[in-house]
């Protein structure tokens, strides 16, 4: 059994506008130890999808279907209290932009002592303690607890959060764009770090990420999500190696590829609809440059093309 199972998903927002399917009908695991990888352009329902296993959809979001099982419990079935119990404790977060993560008022050893005592029976003294290791886990020193967010770099206030989502033992971390805004220099530091924490407390990590590159490095299996739905699911080799879907050779075909500098990288043209109107059939199609009447009228569905290879696409696999 998998540590995590989204089965169906599906979470919309009820706006004046109409209803945002953010993300609509997505399933994936996560096993014990792995790392899993959520790509695709922004406003595709990546942070969406984290924020619904984290129990964290404010109205007008409501999750209206399927299933969020975590050791072999929904949680959809629990109860906001449960809840409160299973965050940073089984399941914490690295949210996007560490920047303003942190509330500035606070000393950042203040704010992972919080997060702590909320879930361990330890004096304030102790907590500090372990907070101060925590920090010097991942490379911050421990006597810089007492600084204020404003005085630590974006690197270092990236490392914090790091240190905030571990502050608990949890057996899975969500990472919500954790690169952003970070040079590339710490941008690797950042990612080793979270690879070697990985493999030493044997963590499972949901990584989401616009940036392909990122999830090449970091991640075991690959989801590319696109207007709320999964079009492609793999083991990271294979996906990266022979894309399938049009959207997911589009992504890569999109960055620069180091082993054939003369080629230039390849745009995908147009913008992901609309999730208040999505296209009918295959929400792909306006920007698919091989897209039939099929596409535009008959939604596809994922089918296992081989090796637990999924791809949704009428071009593919039916």
């Amino acid at each position: 059994m998998s540590l995590l199972e989204v089965n169906n998903l599906k979470t919309y927002f009820y706006t004046l506008r109409g209803v945002v399917r953010a993300v609509d009908g997505i399933s994936f695991h996560i096993d014990e130890g792995m790392a899993f990888g959520l790509a695709g352009e922004s406003g595709c329902g990546k942070s969406t999808t984290a924020l619904s296993i984290m129990g964290l959809i404010k109205d007008p979001g409501k999750i209206v279907d399927g299933e969020i099982v975590f050791e072999g419990e929904d949680l959809l079935k629990k109860t906001k209290e449960e809840l409160n119990q299973i965050r940073w404790k089984k399941i914490s977060m690295i949210f996007q932009g560490a920047m303003n993560a942190f509330n500035p008022v606070h000393r950042v050893g203040d704010q992972i002592v919080e997060a702590i005592l909320y879930h361990e029976n330890i004096s304030r003294e102790e907590a500090w303690e372990k907070a101060e290791k925590l920090l010097e886990m991942v490379g911050i020193d421990p006597s810089r607890a007492k600084n204020y967010p404003h005085e630590f770099s974006g690197g270092m206030k990236q490392r914090a959060m790091i240190a905030m989502a571990l502050s608990c033992n949890p057996k899975l971390v969500i990472a919500d764009e954790p690169t952003t805004a970070l040079d590339v220099i710490v941008q690797k530091q950042v990612l080793d770090l979270m690879k070697e924490l990985q493999k030493k407390l044997k963590l499972s990590i949901m990584l989401i990420s616009h940036d392909l590159s990122v999830i090449a490095q970091m991640c075991d299996s690959v989801a590319i999500m696109y207007a709320g739905k999964i079009v492609e699911y793999a083991d990271a080799i294979s996906l990266f190696k022979e894309p399938q879907h049009p959207y997911s050779k589009g992504l890569i075909n999109s960055f620069p590829n180091i082993l054939n500098p003369g080629k230039k990288p390849e745009s995908i043209p147009g913008q992901p609809p609309s999730l208040i109107n999505p296209p009918p059939g295959c929400r792909f199609h306006p920007r698919c440059p091989f897209a039939t009447d099929k596409c535009r009228e008959v939604e596809p569905h994922l089918v296992n093309i081989g090796n637990k290879h999924f791809v949704a696409c009428h071009l593919i696999g039916g």
